[in-house]
């Protein structure tokens, strides 16, 4: 399994719902166990700056991946990317051989 990052920065119209985040975040969670059941979700932040939220998970190919941005987008996200992230030790090897 790859790690990804999602970053996510919310729609005006979803900010402007914020005491109802848990609920809509609860429901884009729900969907995404739904349609990629593979994934796991390892943790989640807030985040200040100009994305709101990353979501740090695992997914068996970039295609999950790019399922999982898609959910994002098409409840309430106004951009979403998911970034592959690679572990430090792996990218000091991947260096070495250069």
């Amino acid at each position: 399994m790859a790690t990804f990052m999602l970053m996510t920065k919310l729609s005006p119209d979803v900010t402007a719902k914020m005491k109802d985040r848990e609920f809509i975040g609860r429901a884009w969670l729900e969907k995404v166990k739904e349609k990629c059941p593979d994934v796991k979700f390892l943790a989640h932040y807030g985040l200040l700056g100009p994305f709101d939220f990353v979501d740090i998970y695992e997914a068996p190919d970039a295609e999950t991946a790019a399922k999982v941005s898609m959910i994002s987008l098409a409840n309430g996200a106004l951009q979403a990317e998911s970034w592959m992230a690679i572990p430090y030790k792996k990218i000091v090897k991947l260096a070495k051989e250069i």
